[in-house]
C-alpha cells in the first residue's frame, strides 16, 4: 500500500495548497470566490519527510517530480538518502522545511513525538500532512499552532482519537481539539484511508494467497 499512501499524502497536500476542499463547497453553494482561494505552488518549496521507510520513500518519489526540494530525517536508519530525498538531521529539517509530511511508525517512544515544542522549532510556518499514525501527533498542540499561524494548514488521514472499530466511534464524544479540526477551513480530514485502494486490496490478497499456497505445498 506504499504507493497508495504516497498518492494520498500528495492529494491531501494539493487540496490544502489550492483550497480545493473549501472551493468545492463554495461552488456547490453557488459562490464563485476566487482571490481567497488563490493557491500556493509546490514548485520551489522544501518538503521535509519525517520517517523514510516505504511510505516516506513513496511520497518522496511522487513529490520530487513537482520540482520541490525534498529532505528527510529517519532516526531508525543510516545512509538512507537517495535520488529523491536528501538525508538531513532533524534540526536541519526543521530549519528548512515549508511542508512536513509524517511517515513514522507508532510505538510508545513516539507517542506525541510531534508536540508543541517540536512544531515550534520549525523556523518557517509550515503545512503539515499526517498519513502515519494518529498518536504520533499531539492534536491539541497542533490546534494551538493552527490558531497562531505557526501551522498554515493540516491534512490528516489519522487522528489520535480513533478506536479500533472506526464505525462504532461517536465523534460527538471526542475532545474539543477534534471539533476545532472539523470546523477549520485550513484542515482536510479523511477517515484513515490513505492505504485503502482497490490496488492495495488486491495486492494484499495476492500476498495472502501466495502464503497459503506455500503452506499447503509444504504440507
Amino acid at each position: 500500500s506504499r504507493d497508495t499512501v504516497g498518492e494520498h499524502a500528495l492529494g491531501l497536500l494539493l487540496m490544502l495548497l489550492n483550497h480545493l476542499h473549501r472551493a468545492d463547497r463554495q461552488v456547490r453553494a453557488g459562490e464563485w470566490t476566487r482571490e481567497p482561494n488563490r493557491g500556493t505552488e509546490i514548485k520551489g518549496k522544501t518538503i521535509g519527510i519525517l520517517g523514510y521507510g516505504n511510505m516516506g520513500q513513496s511520497f518522496a518519489r511522487k513529490v520530487s517530480g513537482l520540482e520541490a526540494t525534498v529532505i528527510a530525517y529517519d532516526k531508525y536508519r543510516v545512509d538512507y538518502g537517495d535520488e529523491y530525498a536528501q538525508a538531513v538531521e532533524l534540526d536541519e529539517l526543521q530549519a528548512r522545511a515549508d511542508i512536513l509530511s509524517i511517515h513514522i511508525p507508532y510505538d510508545p517512544l513516539n507517542h506525541h513525538f510531534i508536540d508543541g515544542a517540536f512544531l515550534d522549532r520549525f523556523q518557517k510556518p509550515i503545512f503539515l500532512i499526517n498519513t502515519a499514525r494518529g498518536l504520533v501527533l499531539d492534536t491539541a498542540s497542533l490546534v494551538r499552532r493552527l490558531e497562531s499561524g505557526k501551522v498554515l494548514g493540516a491534512g490528516l488521514d489519522v487522528l489520535e482519537y480513533e478506536e479500533s472499530s472506526f464505525e462504532n466511534d461517536s465523534i460527538l464524544d471526542w475532545p474539543a481539539p477534534f471539533h476545532y479540526l472539523r470546523s477549520a477551513g485550513n484542515v482536510v480530514l479523511s477517515p484513515h484511508i490513505a492505504g485503502w485502494s482497490f490496488e492495495s486490496k488486491r495486492g494484499h490478497a495476492e500476498v495472502l494467497a501466495d502464503k497459503i499456497a506455500t503452506l499447503l505445498g509444504k504440507g
